[in-house]
């Protein structure tokens, strides 16, 4: 029994549950009549990889030849030991050893490099030859001369198993390839979720030379479209009915091994596909993107070799669609592949001048905004640009913030003053109380800057380009009465990867079809800059752009958050005393021009929107603690030449003993007790430590950026610190400016200020209540969902 004869039906329907009606023709059979859900279903089953129907159905044509002996195909391993990632260089020096199909290695985050070679089947002449590897994890495949081709990733999910050994066999043609592994999937090492797996082990599933059927893929890709449509729009228009009519006409043509069935379903699909909508039809701008998060369920030194395997895949995909246009961010990304692979990161800037790789973004990473100070963001755009004009010759004017959670208010005026007239996002959609209103719309920051802001209303960076995702820009979009235009970013994300050539199949067909909008591979700014010019006067929003979900992430790993403030500050005070030292001394001082930009680098990097709000792996705050302790070490050193400098000493001098000199690096007046350390011979000081070999030296009155000098003897008039018991059981302590009440429970009652004559606790209250709440997040433990909930203690 045939697949289409299967669900053929015989009883009659009423005409609402009919898929078609046709007149019949003299001597012609109308086959019966089907349901609409059996037809729905005999559609899925056609089409699926994992139907018990399968074999007979298209997904079975794909492939017309598959071979995985070792007569054609040859595999040799070598695993680095301890956990290393070496260079390519490294690793073929070592001794590779023969494996077969169904080897498995580990454990987690090992790395194990093969050695492949290929013979070409003899009865393959002029046939398009693929590589087909699959081991559940990421991998690259380079030349034999250490070229970096294209990246690989094994699974179900996101996957990219196919690499294209050769467009025009030859029979006996030899191959040969590297192919590092490493041993963690697309999002880490997680089993059943995220929490990483140490132990986790892959197994070399497939490891095939395979030849494609190229008219069952392109059938299955056009069916695939078809039916998305009808699953995806409304029943009762006419375009639903003949695409229903279509795709199911397309399963009673077929038949297992005959390519003219093949043929008839490609006629049957090109007639509806063919079809095309009006000039009133909604644009959508598609982009090619990878969000790579910089760090999240892996470390650093994966994501340098992410970015290789996204980024040789898209250079590789370019050379095959050239209309594809593919948007990067993040330019310490771009310096990642600039210094690990820089034969890569050239074949990127051919790309770039071409027009179809474009950077964008202009910041150093994708960071958070909302904890970062105003001067890092600064830097972020700063280093980021220079980086851009450099290496393309060129700065950028769309600011790309996919992915973080939230967006600051003085974000507006930062990226006017750093060329950005542009902003993108679609974060706000995970909003789970409040809609956002607007689509399209100006931005204006907290002093009325303003840039051109765009939310893409398919809701999503990481689209399949499907009709479902054109019709929700549509759906979504808030902002159709002034602008007939959207963005739709497309390609695997967050663990990399980008788009597939299965989108970009869908791309070209989707073009311009009759009832969904018109969709085509643009620029993004080009984009921004058609809205500015064309459409109607758009509304503005003023200040920050909360994000209601990720809401945590002011308070989770708190010391990555310490230890950035921190580093914020350091490198200010060395870039201060840097730039005094150069004018006071400028034959004997070398400002640190180039230490600083790495060190900025450093915590720009570390402000990455999953790392300082907290949402990484341990694997990840192990490298930010490390790196940010390395740095403050180092900063304090330059601060300390940097100062002795400014104050006019050189390595074998020191201040008189009997005196302290205080420098204040903030831009205002300040008074400070501050700690020094006691040494033999010392005057007598005040105060001493009860728990270390110091003792502390009132500061008053330092002027803004200015120093003073004070006598560690000096005498302070000041009122002496009383301490009295009430009546009632209460303690009060009294110094000239406060008056502090504390009840016989160590509750804080009073707290008054003298020289003000104000009263800071209100009577019958207390304060500095210590309360612990309860967190209960709904999705992760690290930042999401804050949840209302009672007092603990």
């Amino acid at each position: 029994m045939m697949l289409r004869d299967c669900y053929r039906s015989t009883f009659p329907l009423p005409l609402s549950t009919l898929v078609s009606v046709k007149m019949a023709q003299p001597n012609e059979r109308i086959p019966p009549r089907v349901p609409r859900n059996i037809a729905l279903s005999r559609l899925n089953i056609f089409s699926s990889p994992d139907s018990e129907w399968r074999e007979l159905g298209l997904t079975a044509q794909l492939w017309r030849h598959r071979v995985d002996s070792d007569e054609f195909i040859r595999l040799e391993s070598f695993s680095v030991p301890d956990l290393k990632r070496i260079p390519f260089e490294q690793a073929v020096l070592n001794k590779f050893t023969p494996v077969k199909k169904g080897w498995s290695f580990g454990p987690s985050w090992s790395t194990h490099w093969f050695h492949v070679h290929i013979i070409i089947p003899s009865g393959w002449i002029g046939e398009e030859v693929q590589l087909q590897w699959d081991a559940n994890c990421e991998g690259l495949i380079f030349s034999t001369d250490g070229e970096p081709l294209q990246g690989l990733t094994g699974g179900n999910s996101q996957a990219r198993h196919e690499f294209t050994i050769t467009h025009l066999a030859l029979p006996g043609q030899k191959f040969e390839y590297y192919i590092e592994m490493a041993a963690n999937g697309m999002f880490g090492v997680g089993g059943t979720g995220m929490v990483p797996d140490p132990n986790r082990r892959f197994t070399l599933q497939t490891a095939d030379l395979v030849v494609a059927n190229k008219k069952a893929w392109a059938l299955y890709h056009d069916f695939e479209l078809i039916r998305n449509f009808i699953f995806n729009t409304p029943e009762n228009t006419q375009r639903q009915h003949e695409a229903l009519y279509a795709a199911n006409e397309i399963v009673n043509v077929f038949k297992p091994g005959d390519d003219k069935s093949i043929e008839k379903g490609l006629r049957i699909a090109a007639e509806w596909l063919s079809k095309t909508g009006g000039e009133g039809q909604h644009h959508i701008i598609a982009i090619g993107n990878c969000h790579i998060d910089t760090a999240w369920l892996w470390p650093f030194a994966e994501t340098k070799r992410k970015v290789a395997r996204s980024w040789s895949s898209q250079v590789r995909l370019m050379e095959r669609y050239p209309e594809y246009k593919f948007a990067c961010s993040q330019v310490q990304q771009y310096e990642f592949l600039l210094e690990n692979y820089p034969v890569l990161f050239e074949k990127v800037k051919e790309r770039v001048r071409s027009g179809q790789f474009i950077p964008i973004g202009g910041s150093w990473v994708e960071s958070d905004t909302n904890m970062p100070s105003g001067e890092a963001l600064i830097r972020q755009m700063l280093l980021g640009q220079r980086f851009y004009e450099k290496h393309f010759g060129k700065r950028v004017k769309t600011y790309w913030l996919p992915d973080s959670f939230g967006y600051s208010g003085q974000l507006p005026q930062i990226l006017k003053a750093s060329g950005i007239d542009y902003f993108f996002t679609q974060k706000l959609s995970w909003n789970n109380i409040n809609r956002f209103p607007l689509t399209t719309f100006y931005w204006r920051g907290i002093d009325g800057s303003k840039v051109l802001a765009h939310l893409s209303p398919a809701n999503t960076y990481c689209a399949d380009v499907r009709p479902h995702e054109l019709q929700a820009c549509i759906n979504n979009n808030n902002d159709l009465d002034y602008t007939n235009e959207s963005l739709l970013l497309f390609g695997y994300g967050d663990g990399g990867g980008g788009p597939n050539a299965e989108m970009l199949e869908r791309l070209e067909r989707l073009r311009n079809v009759d009832g969904l909008p018109t969709v085509k591979s643009g620029d993004p700014t080009e984009f921004f800059e058609r809205i500015e010019k064309y459409s109607k006067p758009l509304s503005s929003y003023r200040g920050e752009l909360y994000a209601e979900f990720h809401r945590g992430t002011y308070t989770t790993q708190a010391l990555v958050k310490r230890g950035n403030r921190k580093n914020e500050l350091l490198l200010r005070d060395v870039e201060l005393l840097g730039t005094l030292a150069s004018q006071r001394d400028p034959k004997g001082y070398c400002y640190p021009k180039k230490q600083l930009e790495r060190m900025w680098k450093i915590v720009c990097l570390n402000q990455f929107h999953d790392c300082l709000p907290g949402s990484s792996i341990g694997m990840v705050y192990e490298d930010i603690h490390k790196s940010q302790r390395e740095l403050a070490a180092e900063a304090f050193s330059l601060r300390h030449e940097a100062l002795g400098k400014v104050l006019g000493l050189t390595g074998t001098q020191s201040l008189d003993e009997k005196r302290v000199v205080v420098f204040n690096t903030l831009a205002w007046d300040r008074t400070e007790i501050i700690k020094v350390p006691v040494e033999d011979g010392m005057p007598q000081l005040q105060q001493y430590s009860a728990v270390e070999n110091a003792g502390y030296v009132l500061a008053d009155n330092v002027s803004a950026l200015g120093q003073t000098s004070y006598m560690f003897d000096r005498k302070i008039d000041v009122e002496p610190v009383t301490v009295e018991t009430t009546h009632k059981g209460d303690f009060v302590l009294r110094n000239q400016y406060l008056e502090v009440i504390f009840d016989n429970k160590g509750h804080l009652i009073s707290l008054f200020d003298r020289a003000q004559g104000r009263e800071l606790v209100p009577e019958g209250r207390r304060g500095n209540v210590f309360q612990l709440y309860e967190d209960i997040p709904t999705g992760w433990d690290g930042n999401c969902k804050i949840i209302p909930q009672s007092i603990v203690s």
